[in-house]
């Protein structure tokens, strides 16, 4: 009743009202009237749409005043002290890893740019997830960062809120919030109902509610704090949201809200009282812990689920369900909320996380009470939001949004403590990963497919292909970073069982079978998921452990991981029932366990001071750990010997990414060193023996020259070998986790990767393995990255050449580097391509050749000293000293030197490594009691004991092999064969007791011998060798037979004759070399295998003086030739092969000569830049008066001819509408870009836009077919014609436009609008300009001075344009110049065509065709610099084809004859008797004042017959100079100051009757001011703005400057007209004597002026009737309009001629200035900021790239605006990525950026957000470029662009 009293009145007086009576002390009348208003206002059962409610919500809250008043008043009581500003994706905030406590700390951009952050390591980035400002909060960052507002802490000295001011917020918001709670409770509905479901829909509703609470948390702490009062108060949520008994909607609404939570597989811990289950003892106590249903099966959906999804996956294996495996089921499924917060949170959840919601509960974290509360509330209900989270359809957006919640929340250490204590967070995250996992479990196919008992997670489901789970992980590795959390989980001894059990799913997945048949048919790429997932879920974790296990008091942890490890191996072992053989033809490259067992062992040994001994298992175990791993480095050399080809290209994608920067250090680098542990703990002979067989190569080491290998084909044998041999030098040299500090690992891996390529900053930073754990910074270890750059490399700035390709600032290695540093193992290792390997030692071999350290031959990899072993990992220099290896030493050396099959140099050179590693590496003999046993045996072994030293003199003389039949040993026994070695047996001194040693055999019996732990055996480490027969597969061809070969040779003595046998000298090494080897022992580091070999014995000798005297003994005896077999057959094919290599040189000769003269003709038609007058046929110089006619070479097929009517030829050219003239300025000085608001760019005063106002205002007043012909166009959309210089027969280039139209080759231009490239020279082109058939003996009559006087010229240039242009007759050249016109037309847009009142006349067609010569005329003086001083070698003059152009437009243009009423030649040439001008309808003609002399000199010349004679042309040129400097009479008059006219009028008159007084610029002076003063408007105009230049005073000097600069524009126009109408040259000049130059040049001056006289313009003037007559003329045609016309003929008159040449926008140093004010700049069209802004860098235009909002029919803006502005170029620098592209009519390219970092490096995109500088000389690259018209030439990369940009 009383509600709705109050609904009807006033909102606000009711608000007043109600707030007076709340302020009462006994106030319950007010609470009872506002609760009853508010039930009718709030009532959730009308529509959420209506808005009527928010509107009584914000009065109510304001209390009567206005909602923006009380939002001010609030905000001045905002306490925080943090900044909290909350973003969403895509936002672009900072990141100062110099400030940063957590990795995750970002900064908004106002925090950021407030603070001082100088010299930092900062980076500016895009937010991916969103995230939240970090400002003020120093748990998170150092105090130092903050900004100036923060810093302060101006929130700590606010006053305390007025207790009323809040008051009614507090009433009215808490019935709000469960009216927003009830509507979603109503709007939810379950996935799996009839329904149709629309989420989206009810949060639509929901907007404006939402947004309300949002806007509410930005009033500041105030507001705030009342608001989390609300949230987490229980009893309110317990008295709002149950509903009371009477209300029906109420109570609906709450079933439909616990339905809700029964669907989500979670039961409220009441409902579980009554139905008798057990309340959890553990759970309840800690607010119920979690949610995540008991473990699946528990409610019939999720089961009925799981069988579909096990049935939609076709031909995958069954899903493997595991019985729960969590620690506590509480975790799994009970659930209560207390207050708002929770149900807010659970709801937020179920709608899947809709971003206002997300941002609403993070803008209230900066209340500190809020936080603890929000935070543990999130963690309860954490395994729901996981749930959610794997059947969400959005998994990505959510995904996003849930980091974006928990990064806020864990990076806080105090926090993450605080909810590990209180609410399990580390048992909850580690269950619900494991959950999570659960659900897509398979039976692992490892070892024992049938009885194996392993699962492992299944690649191919979604959850690991769209890494569903990375928000889980990333928490997890998020809350491992906190010192005191970590300590917790490797303390809590079941947490680290839990989570080996979880590793252990990654163990062994994604596993690969050798297809052996055919190829598979479907490749998966399930590769990269796996291994994102082991890098993501198991390496990032331990590497987060093991940042808190580096000191000695944690060597309990590492103990008790390690502990674990090895039993959760023992585990898998046992479950894939792996006993000692592994399963053939499978690999996995995932063992995450034996990587945790590695790094752990790594770690305690490197830093906790932990014995190595005691971290081991038995022998038994380290032989099982070994295999897997040694099995991938053997699948390794397979992958890339080919032998996996039929599993497609995703197996080399493993192999790749397996060593790749970003996985090497958790993966190969582990896998290595756990390999290390073995080898130095294991028998070496068992070791070596297993790689053997490992790599597949056992048979291939025997003796004998013909073997059987049953494992291998032929030509994978070398490269398996190769591999084994590279591996254990890889084993025995690495020292990554053996001994380096972290300092020499960070340049070891520095060096590699630049010894590979030359890198640039950024790519060195991303193939550097980093310690992926985030929060160690860039690198660990003391020396930072850039110090240790600057010591191994040198920077090389980027070079720019005008039209060579970007190039980026790159780092490449020092000298010292190369000559000490270089590690080609290290290489070997790092690299992911094989090339690079190839390349490093390119750049090695080109380092030496250019220090002359070694000059003739391919170098070898150079042998580098290693770091010594840490004392613990001793034991692997054994591997260098034991008999089995030094077995495959002698061997290989034995194949090599006698050549066998399947040897190389890289396996020699790796055995040559291999016995200099174990000659530096000596082992101590301590063990005394092998002694005897090595006595005993001493008969039947091959070498006396396992020292290599001793080993390597040792002779042996004979060898038992078993070879095939057939083999050439059976039939000649004692010839040394020819072989390879696989088994190999030698007899000691007794022949009867050789026995064969067999690597296999021998393997087996240790792995035996140690199983059966017979104590005396064992400490026999050296057995007999005992004989063993080889099995022999059925059906072998050939029997196997023993031999006996004859050796007789020392590894040393076959060291030195492979030293022969390299340098082909019988006694390379003479017997006393060693001496003389002593003096210069640094000669040995670089070089070839020879230097090799030398430096090995040379380290033998200085070592023991047993080998010494072997060597000596050796070299003194003389050896036969090595191999003097084949001898005649070899010698016949040498002798052939001279014969033909003389054959082939002669041909050569020949091709050569005729290139010569092909490419000597082309030289002198393109490339001569220097002299471009006298360029073969191109001008028709003088120079070829011999010849008759002008040649041309046709480039397509080749033959040479004259261009004849019928067969024409034609230049190549490209056609483009160019507007660069229209750009140009009147000062020098390049525009600014705009980067604030004040700043703004006046288009107004550019060259076209003065040509088109001028245009214009003559339209308006004169005849329009006069003002046609008195100004030019084409400063806009202009056509320039430019050509590479090539010419074609016209026939020729339409069947070569035939096949490129048929080519179906994408190419980067459209044949059907007519574009090719030039058959010689590859430039684009788009026409064909026709060559006018010419004769040059016309040249010379066009030459021949007639001495003439100028009168009589005068009249002979009138007849001439009296005669009527013939129509020329109908030829292919005619046909062929109508064509190329059509062309010229279709080159620009209309717009740029019609300037006449009726498009298409003729007079508009007249009018475009002079243009387009004086656009090109035009442009050659901008690419000569403005001014022709620099004469006619300017290079920007290339090859020009003016010359054709003008004969084209000349003989178009003769069709249109200029009426003789009307021809400016009489009016300006003779005085004409006063005529009534015009009848009164029609327009008067243009005066001559106001025509443009350089239009009228082009009309003429092209109206003319051709060709036309010099003497004509010069005075044609003599007559518009006399106009012309009249003009600049009456310029200059008009800026005089009236007092300064009549002064000049005055003195000037005196000397009317000087006998000179036509050539004196005094009286014409005088005289065009009386004649133009004769009406008074004419001067009057300027009386109300006094003209700026009134101030000083004009001098003769400056009058005679202003003269000379007023016509120097159509002298320079006229001399290039000259140039190339007739050749003539161009002399240069300095810059102040241009003037005289020209003038010369054209014969307006005698070429010598008298040095006393200054030069004075007037002198050129000629006049062949009275001066002043004419000139009263032309004055009188001005004076002669109409008054109202009078006031615009002085801006007719005042023409400025002179523009400076064009310049793009002159651009800030910094890209910040750019980024910060355009990335959030409006666009004007549509009033949005624009996803990719860009800007014109032409005009500073900001448009929008591919913006839908400001597509004009069809197209979007920039090309639009690239129309408009450039005539279709463009020229755009994308804000958001820093680039540069340019369109160029139907295509665009990527430029590059003008914008580099301090490195010299482009950053694309913003993605490293580094500082950015303007690069100067790149922007005047650019800026050249689109001066001459060449970005079709230099840039490379274009593609059509569709209107789309």
């Amino acid at each position: 009743m009383m509600a709705a009293l109050l609904l009807r009145r006033d909102k606000k007086s009711t608000a007043a009202h109600l707030k007076s009576d709340l302020n009462r002390t006994d106030n319950s009348s007010g609470v009872r009237q506002l609760q009853e208003l508010l039930d009718s206002v709030l009532n959730p059962e009308k529509p959420a749409a209506d808005t009527e409610a928010l509107d009584w919500c914000k009065c109510l809250i304001a209390g009567g005043e206005g909602f923006e008043e009380f939002c001010k008043t609030v905000r001045s009581y905002d306490n925080a002290t943090l900044c909290g500003l909350v973003w969403t994706a895509n936002f672009v905030a900072y990141r100062c890893r110099t400030c940063g406590i957590s990795p995750c700390m970002s900064l908004c951009a106002e925090c950021f740019n407030n603070g001082d952050h100088t010299g930092h390591d900062f980076n500016m980035f895009r937010s991916q997830a969103g995230g939240a400002c970090d400002c003020g909060d120093s748990n998170v960052m150092r105090e130092t960062g903050f900004c100036r507002r923060h810093r302060l802490r101006t929130g700590e000295n606010v006053p305390s809120v007025p207790r009323d001011l809040l008051l009614m917020s507090e009433m009215v918001l808490s019935r709000f919030i469960i009216c927003i709670i009830q509507y979603l409770r109503d709007g939810y509905t379950e996935p799996d109902t009839s329904t149709e479901r629309d989420l989206q829909k009810v949060l639509q509703q929901l907007e404006p509610q939402i947004s309300f609470l949002e806007e509410l948390t930005k009033m500041g702490g105030a507001m705030r704090t009342v608001l989390t009062k609300i949230l987490t108060n229980q009893q309110t949520f317990k008295d709002l949201s149950m509903g009371q008994e009477e209300n029906v909607f109420a109570k609906k609404n709450y079933e439909n809200y616990l339905s809700a939570l029964k669907n989500s597989g979670l039961v409220s811990v009441e409902e579980k009282a009554q139905t008798g289950a057990a309340e959890p003892t553990r759970g309840s106590e800690t607010g119920a812990l979690g949610l995540l249903g008991a473990a699946a099966p528990s409610s019939s959906g999720s089961n009925k689920e799981e069988d579909q999804d096990g049935g939609q996956s076709i031909g995958q294996r069954k899903r493997v369900k595991l019985s729960s495996t969590t620690k506590d089921p509480s975790i799994m499924d009970s659930l209560k909320h207390k207050c708002f917060l929770e149900e807010l949170l659970f709801w937020t959840i179920k709608y899947e996380f809709p971003q206002k919601m997300v941002t609403f509960l993070l803008n209230m974290l900066p209340d500190q009470d809020y936080k603890i509360t929000f935070t543990k509330t999130f963690v309860q209900h954490y395994a729901f939001i996981m749930k959610t989270l794997m059947k969400s359809q959005e998994s990505d957006t959510m995904s996003n949004r849930i980091v974006h919640i928990s990064v806020q929340l864990f990076s806080n250490e105090d926090l993450a403590r605080h909810v590990t204590e209180e609410c399990q967070l580390l048992d909850i995250m580690v269950t619900v990963l494991l959950y999570m996992m659960e659900s897509c479990l398979i039976k692992s196919e490892l070892q024992d497919e049938e009885n194996s008992r392993h699962v492992v997670v299944n690649c191919s489901e979604a959850l690991l292909k769209n890494n569903t789970y990375w928000p889980l992980v990333s928490d997890f590795i998020n809350i491992l970073s906190h010192q005191s959390v970590a300590k917790k989980f490797l303390e809590d001894h079941s947490l680290l069982m839990l989570w080996m059990s979880f590793v252990s799913f990654f163990q062994g997945m994604n596993l690969n079978k050798r297809e052996l048949s055919e190829h598979v048919e479907f490749e998966s790429q399930t590769y990269y998921a796996a291994f994102a997932a082991e890098l993501e879920a198991c390496a990032q974790p331990m590497w987060g452990l093991l940042t808190h296990c580096k000191v000695k008091e944690t060597q309990e942890y590492t103990k008790t991981v390690v502990r674990y490890c090895l039993e959760t191996l023992q585990i898998w072992f046992d479950a894939i029932g792996f006993v000692d053989e592994l399963a053939p033809n499978q690999v996995t490259f995932h063992l995450p366990l034996h990587r945790y067992y590695a790094m752990f062992l790594s770690k305690a040994v490197k830093c906790q001071g932990l014995d190595l001994e005691s971290l081991l298992p038995d022998q038994e175990m380290l032989m099982r750990i070994m295999v897997h791993p040694l099995q991938i480095q053997a699948s390794l050399s397979e992958i890339h010997s080919n032998m996996w080809v039929r599993n497609g290209l995703q197996i080399k994608g493993q192999a790749m990414t397996y060593v790749q920067s970003h996985f090497c250090n958790s993966m190969i680098d582990p896998d290595i060193f756990l390999l290390q542990v073995c080898a130095s703990r294991l028998d070496p002979d068992y070791f070596i023996s297993s790689v053997f067989e490992r790599f597949k190569v056992v048979d291939l080491l025997t003796m004998a020259s013909v073997h059987q290998n049953t494992v291998l084909d032929g030509e994978q044998e070398r490269p398996m070998l190769e591999g084994a041999l590279t591996f254990l030098v890889i084993l025995s040299s690495l020292r990554i986790h053996l001994g380096m500090a972290d300092d020499e690992i960070l340049r070891a891996e520095m060096v590699s990767q630049l010894c590979m390529n030359d890198r640039t900053h950024s790519s060195l930073l991303d193939l550097i393995p980093e310690n992926p754990n985030p929060k160690s910074g860039i690198v660990p270890g003391s020396c930072s990255f850039e110090e240790m750059l600057s010591a191994v490399a040198d920077f090389k700035a980027p070079v720019f050449e005008l039209g060579g390709s970007m190039q980026q600032g790159m780092y490449t290695p020092k000298a010292e580097v190369w000559e000490k540093e270089f590690d080609p193992i290290m290489v070997i290792l790092r690299t992911v391509y094989r090339r690079d390997v190839q390349s490093a030692m390119d750049r090695y071999s080109a380092f030496l050749k250019q220090s002359g350290m070694h000059t003739t031959g391919n170098p070898w990899p150079p042998y580098k000293e290693r770091t010594p072993l840490h004392p613990c990992y001793k034991g692997l220099d054994r591997l260098l000293h034991c008999k089995t290896l030094h077995i495959v030493i002698f061997t290989l050396l034995y194949k090599i030197w006698l050549d066998h099959s399947n040897m190389s140099e890289h396996v020699l050179c790796m055995v040559l490594y291999l016995i200099e590693l174990g000659l530096d590496n000596q082992v101590e003999e301590d063990k005394e009691d092998e002694e005897p046993c090595i006595e005993e045996h001493c008969h039947d072994s091959w070498f006396p004991g396992t020292n290599l030293l001793s080993n390597l003199h040792h002779v042996i003389n004979y060898v038992r092999v078993r070879v095939p039949e057939t083999a050439p040993e059976v039939k000649r026994e004692r010839e040394p064969p020819a072989s390879t070695s696989a088994e190999a047996s030698n007899f000691g001194q007794n022949v009867r007791e050789a026995q064969v040693f067999s690597l296999v055999a021998e393997r087996r019996r240790k792995f035996q011998e140690i199983i059966n732990r017979s104590s005396t055996e064992a400490s026999q480490a050296v057995r007999p060798k005992s004989s063993s027969t080889r099995w022999v597969p059925p059906g072998t061809p050939p029997q196997l037979v023993t031999e006996i070969l004859e050796i007789h040779e020392s590894m040393l003595s076959l060291l030195i004759k492979l030293h022969q046998k390299l340098s082909a000298k019988q006694n390379s090494l003479s017997a006393t070399w060693l001496e003389d080897m002593d003096a210069n022992p640094n000669r040995h580091i670089h070089g070839d295998g020879i230097t090799a070999i030398e430096r090995i014995l040379t380290k033998a000798a200085t070592r023991s003086h047993q080998s010494k005297r072997s060597i000596q003994e050796i070299c003194g005896k003389v050896f036969p030739p090595v191999a003097p077999k084949k001898n005649s057959p070899a010698a016949k094919k040498t002798m052939d092969k001279e014969e033909r290599r003389q054959r082939a040189r002669e041909r050569q000769q020949k091709l050569l000569a005729e290139f010569a003269s092909r490419q000597k003709s082309f030289m002198e038609t393109a490339m001569d830049v220097e002299s471009p007058d006298t360029e073969a046929a191109m001008d028709l110089g003088a120079s070829e008066v011999k010849e008759s006619e002008v040649l041309y070479d046709c480039v397509i097929c080749g033959q040479s001819g004259p261009s004849t009517e019928d067969r024409p030829t034609g230049l190549v050219v490209l056609l483009q509408a160019s507007s660069v003239l229209g750009h140009r300025c009147k000062s020098d000085e390049a525009k600014k870009l705009p980067t604030t608001d004040d700043e703004r760019i006046y288009p107004a005063d550019t060259c076209g836009a003065a040509h088109d106002v001028r245009l214009a205002l003559m339209q308006s007043f004169f005849k329009d077919s006069s003002c046609l012909q008195s100004v030019s166009i084409g400063w806009d959309g202009g056509v320039y014609v430019q050509t590479c210089g090539h010419t074609l027969h016209i026939d020729c280039h339409k069947s070569y436009m035939e096949s490129l139209r048929n080519d179906q080759v994408m190419q980067g231009f459209s044949v059907d609008k007519g574009e090719f490239t030039c058959p010689l020279c590859r430039q684009f082109a788009n026409s064909v300009l026709p060559c006018r058939p010419g004769r040059s003996t016309e040249v010379v009559s066009w030459h021949m001075p007639s001495n003439n006087k100028t009168s009589v010229l005068v009249k002979e240039v009138e007849d001439l344009q009296e005669q009527l242009g013939l129509f020329p007759t109908e030829s292919n050249l005619s046909k062929e110049m109508e064509l190329v016109i059509k062309d010229i037309k279709n080159t620009t847009q209309r717009k740029y065509m019609d300037y006449g009142k009726n498009p298409g006349s003729p007079d508009n067609d007249f009018l475009f065709m002079y243009s387009v010569a004086r656009t090109n005329l035009e442009l050659e003086l901008v690419h000569r610099g403005g001014n022709l001083c620099s004469g006619g070698a300017s290079g920007a003059a290339k090859r020009s084809c003016l010359n054709q152009l003008f004969h084209v437009l000349a003989m178009h243009m003769r069709l249109y004859s200029i009426d003789s009423a009307y021809n400016p030649w009489t009016r300006l040439t003779q005085v004409a008797p006063s005529r009534d001008d015009c009848l009164d309808d029609e327009r008067p003609e243009v005066p001559m004042l106001f025509r443009d002399c350089p239009s009228l000199l082009i009309i003429f010349v092209l109206t003319m017959p051709q060709p036309l004679r010099k003497e004509h042309f010069i005075c044609l040129v003599r007559m518009l100079y006399n106009l012309q400097y009249t003009q600049a009479l009456a310029a200059l008059s008009a800026k005089f100051s009236p007092e300064e006219r009549q002064a000049w009028s005055t003195s000037g008159a005196l000397k009317k009757n000087a006998f000179n007084a036509e050539k004196s610029y005094e009286a014409l002076l005088s005289h065009v001011i009386t004649e133009l003063s004769k009406v008074k408007t004419v001067y009057d105009v300027n009386t109300e703005e006094p003209s700026m230049l009134s101030t000083s005073v004009w001098s003769p000097q400056s009058i005679e400057y202003s003269l000379q600069q007023f016509c120097l524009p159509y002298l320079r126009l006229s001399c290039l007209l000259q140039h190339h109408l007739y050749g003539d040259n161009l002399s240069g000049c300095p810059e102040e004597e241009e003037f005289s130059g020209l003038a010369g040049c054209l014969g307006l001056l005698d070429p010598v002026p008298q040095p006393s006289n200054p030069m004075y313009s007037a002198s050129c003037l000629a006049w062949t009737v009275s001066a002043f007559d004419l000139m009263s003329q032309w004055c009188s045609e001005v004076t002669g309009l109409t008054n109202t016309q009078a006031e615009k003929s002085m801006t007719l008159l005042v023409q400025d001629l002179q523009w400076a040449s064009p310049h793009l926008l002159h651009l800030p140093d910094n890209y910040n200035t750019i980024f910060q004010y355009y990335h959030k700049k409006a666009c004007t069209a549509c009033k949005k900021v624009p996803k990719d802004p860009a800007l014109c860098l032409i005009c500073g235009t900001f448009v929008c790239l591919k913006g839908l909002c400001c597509k004009q029919q069809g197209i979007c803006e920039c090309v639009w605006h690239s129309q408009h502005c450039g005539a279709a170029t463009g020229i755009f620098l994308l804000i958001n990525a820093s680039v540069i592209i340019i369109i160029r009519g139907h295509r665009f390219c990527l430029w590059g950026s003008v914008y580099l970092d301090a490195h010299g490096e482009e950053d694309r995109d913003l993605r490293r957000g580094k500082p950015l500088f303007l690069c100067v000389e790149r922007y005047r690259v650019l800026a050249q470029q689109w001066v001459s018209h060449t970005f079709d030439h230099i840039n490379k990369r274009w593609g059509p662009h569709y209107n789309g940009l």
